[in-house]
């Protein structure tokens, strides 16, 4: 039998050539939803253009191999970033300071600058950065071109971002605020198991009750768990909640309807969505029962999709507002229509029942006054953000 000796030849050239992350696949390890800012939330004086900008996140799972992405999805000018680094960050948020030595910088197709169109995302070069589990990180960019009033960002960071005047990696006196602006997530080159859960949700998700720089969402309890479970110790948490965001109609952001597909199916290597929408919806103008079905239809749709793409889904019912100015007798009826079907319809894959943990033993329809924050009977404070995290089931990330 006579081989093709060249064949043979560049078939083991190749071989020889696989690089040793064969069989690695892109994770995010965080990731934020966005929106256009709103007037009170764009960034403060001296603002982005021509300026620098260094944002602290905390990441969920570790890596050696980083890139980072930023949008310009709902902006109405082009956004030019001059030079972008990444850095391990000394705090959560509370300062500026990054550690010395780990600054690496960040190029775009080869370039250290990129200008990004209205609607675009652009994906930074692949960099080594080793980066932990839970680890703070900076992002620094130097900005060129740049509106502060017609912003893509993340208005409900709770983490200080960092504005120095010029292009400088010098922030001392430099001016904070609680917002995230252009970032939008942070992939690592990641083993096989390596998977994400993404969230969508509203302002219970996106923190409102946690404390700013302590990174204490429900989201981030449930990371920490997951991290120190050697099954799921692989697993990533993308937090997609938007302070004010409805399903359907109004609200703030753009609707879970109308960015789920974003939100959820373009990050890289989710594996699992967890559905926490809807009190917004139930609690405003309209027959909340009308309102629960409209849900449900847009909840039958993602899972559909999602199940299309091997992703599962979990049912997250809409925790009580007795108390709270959303509260009727049809918005409660409404809740317990959405409730009902996501606990029996057998649509999920599991359910996350907060619902069920959180309410007071003696009305359940109230959320529990030892979790209470600023006593609007709606949003849990730091200590029911840890309860959330803990009553989740691990096993569904298995």
């Amino acid at each position: 039998m006579k081989f093709n000796c060249a064949l043979l030849t560049a078939l083991l050239s190749v071989m020889m050539a696989a690089p040793a992350s064969a069989g690695k696949h892109w994770v995010a390890t965080w990731a934020t939803a966005e929106q256009v800012v709103e007037p009170h939330n764009c960034p403060p004086a001296p603002g982005l253009e021509n300026n620098s900008i260094r944002q602290i996140v905390q990441t969920s799972i570790s890596g050696k191999v980083v890139r980072v992405k930023f949008s310009n999805e709902f902006s109405k000018g082009p956004v030019t970033i001059n030079a972008a680094e990444i850095a391990k960050a000394s705090t959560a948020g509370s300062s500026s300071d990054i550690v010395a030595g780990t600054e690496v910088s960040l190029t775009f197709g080869g370039r250290s600058s990129v200008t990004i169109q209205p609607g675009e995302l652009v994906t930074s070069d692949p960099v080594k950065f080793k980066m932990g589990t839970r680890e703070n990180v900076a992002i620094t960019m130097h900005m060129g071109q740049a509106s502060s009033t017609s912003v893509t960002g993340h208005p409900g960071s709770r983490t200080d971002s960092y504005i120095a005047a010029g292009q400088t990696s010098d922030f001392t006196g430099a001016v904070s605020t609680a917002h995230w602006y252009i970032i939008n997530a942070i992939e690592i080159k990641a083993e096989k198991k390596a998977r994400a859960v993404v969230v969508l949700g509203n302002s219970i998700t996106d923190g409102r009750g946690s404390t700013t720089n302590e990174q204490n969402r429900w989201t981030d309890n449930l990371s920490r768990r997951l991290l120190a479970n050697r099954k799921t110790s692989r697993v990533s948490v993308l937090n997609m909640g938007l302070g004010g965001n409805c399903v359907l109609n109004g609200g703030l952001g753009p609707t879970a309807k109308s960015r789920y597909a974003r939100d959820c199916f373009q990050q890289e290597g989710v594996r699992y969505i967890i559905l926490f929408e809807g009190v917004n919806d139930l609690g405003g103008f309209g027959d909340a029962e009308k309102k629960a079905d409209q849900i449900i239809d847009v909840y039958k749709q993602i899972i559909a999709e999602a199940h299309e793409l091997g992703i599962k889904v979990y049912g997250a019912p809409v925790m009580m507002f007795k108390g709270n100015s959303y509260y009727s007798e049809n918005h409660e009826a409404g809740r317990q229509k959405l409730n009902g079907w996501i606990r029996n319809s057998g649509c999920f894959d599991g359910v996350i029942d907060f619902d069920a943990v959180m309410g007071d033993e003696n009305d359940p329809a109230r959320l529990n006054s030892k979790y209470l924050f600023e006593n609007d009977y709606l949003h849990p404070n730091a200590d029911g953000y840890i309860r959330m995290g803990e009553c989740i089931d691990l096993t569904l990330f298995e």
